[in-house]
């Protein structure tokens, strides 16, 4: 599989009616986007999710990071399902 390098693209988001912009790789719009459809939500409220449960962390990182933390773990988990089944 070839690994399809992209610098970071910005996009606004919405979250607790502030926005912000958000930097990420193409690839990681496209996963949150697929991991906002298997959750039910809107892109916004997916992001507005994470942004909450990173700022529990005790050294929270920035949000970009958290988006691309949790998306790993995500697939991750996601990953270890369908090998189990």
């Amino acid at each position: 599989m070839e690994i399809p390098y992209h610098p970071p693209v910005k996009r606004s988001v919405e979250i607790a009616g502030h926005k912000t912009s958000i930097s990420l790789e193409p690839l990681f719009w496209d996963m949150l986007k697929a991991a906002a459809v298997r959750e039910g939500l809107p892109v916004n409220a997916l992001v507005a999710r994470i942004d909450a449960e990173r700022l529990e962390a005790p050294a929270p990182p920035g949000l970009a990071g958290a988006i691309r933390i949790w998306l790993f773990a995500h697939c991750g988990q996601q990953a270890d399902v369908t090998q189990e089944g």
